[in-house]
């Protein structure tokens, strides 16, 4: 159905049958549900705070093997996009998530260049939405650390952070 078809539809509808098609929609669908409860009542804190206790229990250092996956904290960031969360929430967390996986490698020596590279894209990210909000005086500190603390670390990537650094 295309969207025009959907509005004709849509038109046509009394009001009471609009409210039972929403409300249908939203007990059916899980991501309805997500939209509404967020619009209507946007507990950006405590969604942040929800995220970072995930991705930090990704990066446990009291765990014998954590599982380090750069991939819970980019369904994150998806999901906050789709919400349309403030960009300074997501762009808090996306450095929080470095910040972690960094504290994370410090602990422990990671012997998967993957892990460096999927940090690097991270960094990449996160330079180029804070440009692209403006958000540039309020992380640039945060951003600065990151990139000292690969050097600090010895990535073996560390110029391409400070690369990254200098276009911002």
């Amino acid at each position: 159905m295309s969207k025009r078809d959907l509005k004709k539809y849509l038109e046509e509808l009394s009001k009471a049958q609009m409210q039972d098609q929403v409300l249908d929609l939203y007990t059916r669908f899980k991501e309805v549900k997500l939209f509404y409860d967020f619009a209507f009542n946007p507990k950006e804190d405590k969604l942040l705070e929800d995220a970072k206790l995930k991705v930090s229990k990704e990066y446990n250092l009291n765990v014998r093997k954590p599982k380090a996956r750069r991939s819970v904290a980019q369904k994150l960031i998806k999901h906050f996009k789709k919400l349309e969360v403030q960009p300074e929430v997501i762009a808090d967390f996306m450095l929080y998530n470095m910040e972690i996986a960094q504290i994370f490698s410090g602990e422990r020596r990671i012997k998967q260049e993957s892990f460096y590279v999927s940090l690097l894209n991270s960094f990449r990210e996160a330079v180029a939405y804070i440009k692209d909000y403006n958000l540039d005086p309020d992380f640039k500190i945060r951003l600065e650390k990151i990139s000292d603390e690969t050097y600090e670390q010895r990535w073996f990537n560390h110029v391409a952070f400070e690369n990254e650094l200098q276009k911002f």
